[in-house]
């Protein structure tokens, strides 16, 4: 990519930049309620000094990851069962249809009252969230798939479960991969929300521990510094996907 079509491709960021900084130098607003850029850079340069943002960065970054990780593999191996089986379908469609709607931020006080402050609560929590959104894709890629490609396989000899591992469940990629990208933006909002409420450490409490002391330049750091990962992380998922799927375009 060259350098005029990154500039072209991030300009509206550094538009919002420039239109911050004028808000916090010739605003309605005070400099106390919103920090200027300068002032939130150096904020952030502080707690990267002090180790703050690496030490609870890295403890939200294990929750949020042991979570996606466990609803991707759980909702994987449930969307295809599903796809694949009829007593299954029924058993976990009626589940799926029910929760699917409900905030899952709505659990956060059943989780602290369940499992404390502890990791257990907010791994959960990202886990529930996250589930969903892959047990939906890979039931929905997986039921799109061609059944003459399953028949064919079949009649190979493949066995049932074979079929399902060879033939539909990388047929159903795609759609898969959708549903993972969309967890994963689900795992950044569960992860924060969660640690606002129950939590003793993790980026989410550090933002309300900071916005309670007035910190309000130390706040915007690591609200952006989490928008900044969030957007790193579903940067990179997005040329795996490309990678993955490059078949397509043979």
């Amino acid at each position: 990519m060259s350098t005029t079509n990154i500039f072209v491709r991030y300009l509206p960021i550094l538009i919002v930049v420039v239109i911050w900084q004028i808000l916090a130098t010739a605003g309605p607003l005070s400099n106390e309620l919103l920090p200027s850029v300068p002032a939130v850079v150096t904020a952030f340069w502080d707690l990267v000094r002090d180790g703050e943002i690496l030490r609870h960065g890295l403890r939200s970054l294990f929750r949020a990851s042991l979570g996606l990780g466990a609803a991707i593999a759980v909702g994987v191996a449930a969307g295809l069962a599903m796809a694949a089986f009829r007593p299954a379908r029924l058993l976990i469609n009626p589940i799926v249809q029910l929760f699917y709607p409900m905030p899952k931020s709505a659990l956060i006080p059943v989780m602290m009252i369940w499992f404390g402050l502890g990791d257990m609560s907010k791994i959960l929590l990202i886990f529930l969230g996250c589930l969903l959104p892959v047990v939906v894709s890979t039931y929905n890629g997986a039921k799109g798939v061609n059944p003459f490609l399953q028949w064919s396989a079949r009649s190979l000899g493949a066995s049932r479960f074979e079929t399902l591992l060879q033939v539909t469940l990388p047929a159903a990629m795609p759609e898969l991969l959708n549903g993972i990208r969309t967890a994963l933006a689900f795992s950044f909002i569960l992860m924060v929300s969660s640690e606002f409420v129950i939590a003793k450490d993790g980026v989410g409490y550090l933002i309300s521990q900071l916005g309670d002391g007035g910190a309000y330049a130390a706040m915007f750091a690591v609200i952006l510094c989490v928008a900044a990962v969030g957007f790193a992380a579903d940067r990179a998922y997005g040329a795996l996907v490309r990678r993955q799927l490059r078949w397509r375009d043979n």
